[in-house]
């Protein structure tokens, strides 16, 4: 067992999110969650039962290759007609931020309880979206140092519109040195070395090296992953897509009413609607475009999927039961539905991700001795200037306090002369004046404090790095691996754990 303190969060985003897990949008905008085992295990056995998924699972196979209990999980679920729970990100540097993992571990978490509730064999299952372009995205990722945060980044920059999963890698030798930096002294060298080979060939691609090492870390939990660029996943979700570039017209009209039904209620849409183009992309080459409303493909084109339409073919390649998002991805369930309904296909099923931060001993003991809280982390700059405050001269502090005092008092001391005179307004005002003089004062000292006390200032810098870095949730922008090598993998074990008893609350219809 590590000595990580694992802290359970508020998984936040947007006001929409928010309204749809706590049932403040429409019904009708995302598909309800059952609110009970009996109401899962009808779920479950429905889904199951709906077709032939014996047949989709060996299509898809080629593009699993489960090893371990990951393959012995899939293989009880292929064998007796069991289903999946899904979860999925696209490929992020060295693994991305730790949200990938908790949402990993809430899909196995989730799909341990169903199994539990249900009798029925259920496997997690991480749909890796290596057909995604944002190579800004899956370019950088951040990790904790003495001092602040340090920003790794691949260089390799391939032309926009180019797939992750055609991208290559190209050299990392810098970023890799630094992400072992970070590592420290490593109680547990596996993380490292799992990062490197994965992404020690250049002429790989950013793609690939990002399903290696998720299948290296999460198959020993029992998650398979999915490569969604792999021909078998393409030449499975062909018909659909073609159907959907059929349907783009409707499918327009269709997300044009949802949106405005959000906007209405006061909601932004999580996914901007852009008038003309379809929600398929098409790929001749190496290049992927959006098609335009009313495009036929060439033959020879690849189609793939965009946000909106992923969990919909998702949904229709694999027994899934539900889907376990981020506020983001729940935010856009909301404009899967009139899509799923133009398609003639049954609207997916989104559950919230469980959240958390992970807390270190050797940052415990910091934020203890700063004695730092969380309210203090969540605002820029006032942990800052109390610790300031508190290593500023005592006799500067009580002269600051003393004039502050002479300033409020002015106006009263002078209200009658004022009066007399009608200078209440001006005898204000010189009392404000004054009082911002001492604010500005006390900033230009507090700052000066700052720049003496530079090892305080180190320890904040580190403190917010590793909790707040930022000013976000620590698993939106940290890497997991310095932490998993410090610590060991089997803090992977350990997140899951913790996120049981998330994955129990939505089995008995609990709103968390």
């Amino acid at each position: 067992m590590t000595d990580v303190r694992i802290v359970t969060e508020s998984l936040g985003g947007s006001a929409l999110s928010r309204a749809l897990r706590t049932g403040a949008a429409p019904a009708t905008w995302m598909s309800a969650a059952p609110q009970s085992a009996e109401g899962w295990r009808a779920r479950v056995t429905g889904r199951a039962s709906e077709r032939d998924w014996a047949t989709l699972w060996r299509c898809l196979e080629p593009a699993i290759t489960a090893r371990g209990s990951a393959r012995e999980r899939l293989a009880r679920v292929i064998s007796d007609g069991g289903v999946v729970v899904t979860t999925g990100q696209q490929p992020g540097l060295f693994g991305g931020p730790i949200y990938t993992l908790s949402k990993a571990v809430s899909a196995v978490a989730l799909a341990d309880a169903l199994q539990a509730a249900t009798g029925v064999p259920t496997a997690p299952l991480f749909w890796a979206a290596t057909d995604d372009a944002d190579y800004a995205e899956a370019s950088s990722t951040a990790v904790a140092r003495i001092g602040g945060l340090d920003v790794l980044r691949a260089t390799h920059a391939p032309p926009p519109g180019t797939p992750m999963s055609l991208a290559p890698l190209g050299e990392l030798p810098d970023a890799l040195s630094r992400l072992a930096a970070a590592c420290g002294s490593s109680a547990d060298p596996r993380p490292l070395e799992l990062v490197r080979e994965a992404y020690d060939d250049p002429s790989r691609s950013v793609g690939e090296a990002f399903v290696r090492l998720m299948r290296a870390l999460l198959e020993p939990l029992g998650m398979p992953v999915l490569d969604a660029s792999h021909e078998a996943v393409v030449t499975a979700s062909q018909a659909l897509l073609r159907r959907a570039l059929e349907s783009s017209g409707e499918v327009e009209r269709a997300l044009a009413s949802r949106g405005a039904q959000i906007r209405a209620a006061g909601f932004d849409p999580q996914v901007e609607e852009v008038g003309g183009l379809s929600l398929v992309f098409g790929r001749d080459q190496s290049i992927k475009r959006r098609l335009a409303i009313g495009e036929t493909p060439g033959p020879s084109m690849r189609l793939t999927p965009n946000v909106l339409l992923r969990p919909v073919v998702e949904h229709e390649l694999l027994p899934t039961v539900a889907y376990v998002a981020g506020p983001g991805e729940l935010a856009y369930f909301a404009q899967v539905g009139p899509l799923a309904q133009v398609l003639g296909v049954p609207m997916p099923l989104a559950v919230p991700r469980w959240s958390c931060t992970l807390v270190e001993p050797q940052i415990a003991e910091l934020m203890k001795r700063l004695e730092a809280t969380s309210e203090e982390l969540r605002s820029e700059g006032t942990l800052e200037a109390r610790l300031a405050r508190g290593a500023l001269d005592p006799a500067a502090g009580t002269a600051l306090e003393r004039l502050r005092a002479a300033f409020a008092e002015f106006p009263e001391s002078m209200r009658e002369t004022a009066e007399a005179l009608g200078l209440e307004r001006a005898v204000q005002g010189a009392a404000g004046a004054l009082q911002h003089r001492a604010d500005r004062l006390e900033r230009r000292l507090l700052a000066a404090v700052k720049r003496r006390e530079t090892e305080l200032m180190t320890d904040v810098a580190t403190l917010r790095a590793a909790l707040r870095p930022r000013g976000e949730p620590q698993e939106r922008v940290l890497n997991p691996v310095p932490i998993l090598a410090r610590h060991g993998l089997s803090l992977l074990g350990e997140m899951r754990d913790a996120a049981r008893p998330h994955a129990r609350a939505i089995v008995e219809g609990i709103t968390r």
